[in-house]
C-alpha cells in the first residue's frame, strides 16, 4: 500500500474540498482499509459523465486497497434529496426506485471493480426503524442546525414550500454514515451540508467523525450549467459511441482542461501544451473507449471526421419508414416527420430546430417551421451536424 502522503497526493486531484486533510492522513496512517461511502439516489435510470467524477474518485480508493461502499438510497429516493432545489421534488414510487437502481450496477462497472465493490441499500437499516427509533435519531438534530441549509433558508425566504420529509432528508443520509461506520464520505459540492451532518451525527453516537471529500459539479456541454439530462447538456454513459464522441467534441475549449482533470488520468501539463483540436479529439476518444472499447471509439472518430469535418454523409445510418397515415396529398409535415422519427422530442422542438436553420432534406435547408415535403425513398433527413436518418416509404 502507498504511504499516507502518496495516497493524499493522488486523492486530492480534482477535488472541491477536503474536511479535513489532517484527519484523512491520520486515518490513512493506521494502515487499515478505510470504509469509503458514497450514496446514490436512483431518481433516474441513467448515469452521465457528471456522475462519473465521483465514481472515478471511488475507483482511486479501491485501487489503494480501501473498502468502497456504493450505497443506493432506495429508501431516501422516495423522499427526494432537496439539495439545490427551490421547489418540491417529485416523489417516486418504490417500483420506480427499484427499476432505476437495477440499471446502476451495470453502468458503474465501467469504472469500478465490481468484484471489490460493496453495494448496499439504505432500506436495510432505515426500513426496519420503528417510530421510537426514528424519534431517538431526530432528537440528536436541532432545528437551527437544519435551517443552516441555504436551500431551506431560501425557500422560507421566498415563501416556497418544503415538506417535513424533505427537511429530514439530511438526517436520514447522516444516519447512513452511522449505520455503515463510514471513515470517509464522498459527494458533490452541493452535498456538503448533508455530508457534514453525517460527521455531526456520528459524533453524537460516540464515533470518530467521517472525513468529508467533495467533488466539483461538472459543467455540461453548454459550458454554462452543471451537467443534467433535464437541461439537455448531458453526455450519458450508455449513449452510443458516435453520440458520445460528437457531444464531447462540442464542449467549449475553455472546459477541456477541466474535463481532462475530472474525467481522465492524463498529464495536465501535456494537455495544456497540445493543439486544442488534437487535445479535444483525444479526450473524446479516451472517454468513448472507456465506455465502449477502443475499436468503437476509433470508428466514432472516423464518423465524426467524415460527417462534421469533411461534411460528408455517414456510410451507415438508421432508416425510418414513413407511415402512410402521415402523408397528405403525397406530402408530410417536416416537423411531424422529425418528431415521429425521434430526431426531435416533439413537434414544437422540431419547429424550433427548423427556425434555427439546423434541418436539411437531401442537402436542402428547411427554413419554414410549417413546411411540408414530398418524401422519396432514400431521402436523407439531417438535423444539426451529426444526426441523420434515411427515409423509406
Amino acid at each position: 500500500m502507498k504511504s499516507p502522503d502518496e495516497q493524499l497526493n493522488l486523492l486530492k486531484r480534482g477535488i472541491a474540498e477536503l474536511i479535513s486533510e489532517e484527519e484523512l492522513k491520520k486515518k490513512l496512517s493506521t494502515g487499515r482499509p478505510l470504509v469509503i461511502k458514497a450514496g446514490f439516489d436512483p431518481t433516474a435510470p441513467d448515469l452521465h459523465l457528471g456522475h462519473t467524477v465521483l465514481l472515478r474518485k471511488l475507483a482511486q480508493f479501491q485501487k489503494l486497497g480501501h473498502r468502497v461502499i456504493f450505497m443506493i438510497g432506495d429508501y431516501t429516493a422516495m423522499i427526494g434529496d432537496p439539495s439545490g432545489r427551490t421547489d418540491l421534488r417529485p416523489v417516486l414510487t418504490p417500483s420506480q426506485v427499484l427499476a432505476n437502481a437495477q440499471t446502476y450496477k451495470t453502468q458503474v462497472g465501467k469504472i469500478l471493480d465490481l468484484n471489490k465493490l460493496e453495494v448496499r441499500f439504505n432500506s436495510e437499516w432505515l426500513g426496519p426503524l420503528r417510530l421510537a427509533d426514528f424519534l431517538a435519531i431526530a432528537g440528536k438534530l436541532t432545528v437551527p442546525r437544519l435551517l443552516e441549509r441555504d436551500d431551506f433558508a431560501q425557500r422560507l425566504k421566498t415563501g416556497a414550500s418544503f415538506t417535513v420529509t424533505e427537511s429530514l432528508y439530511p438526517l436520514l443520509q447522516a444516519y447512513d454514515s452511522v449505520a455503515l461506520k463510514a471513515d470517509v464520505e464522498l459527494g458533490g459540492s452541493d452535498q456538503k451540508f448533508n455530508l457534514l451532518m453525517g460527521r455531526a451525527l456520528q459524533e453524537r453516537y460516540g464515533m470518530e467523525p467521517q472525513v468529508v471529500l467533495t467533488l466539483p459539479l461538472l459543467e455540461g456541454t453548454d459550458g454554462a450549467h452543471k451537467m443534467s439530462k433535464s437541461l439537455g447538456n448531458a453526455v450519458g454513459v450508455t449513449e452510443p459511441p458516435d453520440s458520445m464522441y460528437g457531444k464531447l467534441m462540442s464542449i467549449p475549449d475553455a472546459l477541456m482542461l477541466r474535463y481532462y482533470e475530472l474525467l481522465t488520468d492524463e498529464d495536465l501539463a501535456a494537455v495544456k501544451s497540445a493543439h486544442p483540436m488534437e487535445a479535444k479529439q483525444k479526450l473524446a476518444r479516451l472517454l468513448a473507449a472507456q465506455f465502449h472499447g477502443e475499436p468503437a471509439a476509433q470508428a466514432a472518430e472516423a464518423t465524426f471526421n467524415k460527417v462534421v469535418r469533411q461534411k460528408e454523409v455517414p456510410s451507415e445510418m438508421a432508416e425510418f419508414k414513413v407511415p402512410a397515415a402521415l402523408l397528405k396529398g403525397g406530402q408530410v409535415s417536416v416537423a411531424v416527420l422529425m418528431a415521429e422519427s425521434k430526431l426531435a422530442s416533439s413537434k414544437s422542438e422540431a419547429r424550433r430546430l427548423i427556425e434555427q436553420g439546423g434541418v436539411e432534406i437531401d442537402g436542402q435547408r428547411i427554413t419554414n417551421p410549417q413546411a411540408s415535403t414530398a418524401v422519396k425513398s432514400g431521402a436523407i433527413l439531417k438535423v444539426g451536424k451529426r444526426r441523420f436518418i434515411k427515409l423509406t416509404l
